[in-house]
């Protein structure tokens, strides 16, 4: 059997880029998978850095869709979709 792969776009902002030391990672996927799966797959992609404890204080946005307050167990990323992470920023 055949299975075709797609991925989502990761895309990090501010402190997360400086952390992962790219604005960006496509997370190869087979089906649509927890935003905790795409956490874990993303600080493996940069072992050793600050990345981990960066994403923990981060806004998530996955699509346009704003993800802070619900369960990253429980949201959905389908194929094709985009998540970003955005450090909380100074000033307001």
């Amino acid at each position: 059997m055949n299975v075709e792969t797609a991925s989502i776009r990761v895309h990090y902002w501010a402190s997360a880029r400086a952390a992962a030391g790219v604005s960006g990672d496509d997370i190869a996927v087979d089906g649509p998978v927890t935003l905790d799966e795409v956490v874990r797959r993303a600080v493996a992609l940069h072992p050793g850095t600050r990345l981990p404890d960066v994403l923990k204080v981060c806004s998530t946005l996955v699509g346009d869709r704003p993800v802070g307050s619900e369960d990253p167990g429980r949201v959905e990323v389908l194929p094709g979709q985009t998540v970003e992470f955005l450090p909380p920023f100074a000033g307001g």
